[in-house]
């Protein structure tokens, strides 16, 4: 099964090839989900993988190395710890080892920072995922782009003026409603003009 190999840099092939192989599992490339970057589930004893065909190599690698942790664990502990527990964060760190010397210096400083506690997802790093962005072949303007006090159009189409960020998120008034509404740093948008 090498269909994911033109996802992923080329060094790392041989390694993820080895661990798919291992675990026997079913990796399929998906079509983007706004929700997540890719998922490891068990259907009827069988082990499944998928992972967003939109992400960057390195992304990819990330997301697929998380995915194949899990599976790891799952073979190891089955359902008796937690989804990103302690068992999952040590694997995933040393399986992710192996490709730290593969990823540009601007990825690998926040990425080596990351790796100390990593959460459920990269998108929760919000200095990872911006380094990462910067490997997209299309680059989405987030909020975090936007200069406070700028309109912009949300993904369910209504229009929000940017305010403050408070400790997180961003602080946004929908314009026909006049509510304060929170967004994520990473939260997609179009730009008023």
């Amino acid at each position: 099964m090498n269909t994911f190999h033109s996802f992923v840099p080329s060094e790392s092939r041989v390694i993820l090839q080895a661990w798919i192989d291992e675990l026997a599992i079913n990796l399929l490339i998906s079509n983007p989900r706004k929700t997540k970057l890719g998922d490891f589930r068990v259907y009827k004893g069988r082990l499944y993988i998928s992972v967003n065909n939109n992400l960057n190599p390195y992304s990819f690698l990330i997301t697929l190395t998380h995915e194949l942790a899990h599976a790891f664990v799952y073979i190891e502990h089955s359902n008796k710890v937690l989804p990103h527990g302690l068992q999952w964060k040590t694997t995933f760190k040393t399986m992710l080892f192996n490709f730290l010397h593969l990823f540009p210096e601007d990825i690998n400083k926040v990425l080596s920072l990351y790796l100390l506690n990593p959460k459920a997802s990269t998108l929760s790093d919000v200095r990872l995922s911006k380094a990462l962005r910067k490997y997209d072949k299309q680059k989405a303007l987030i909020i975090a782009d936007i200069l406070e006090g700028d309109r912009f159009i949300a993904s369910n189409g209504k229009e929000f003026k940017k305010g403050k960020k408070l400790r997180k998120r961003f602080s946004c008034t929908q314009k026909d409603t006049n509510r304060v509404y929170l967004f994520h740093p990473l939260a997609e948008v179009s730009k008023m003009q």
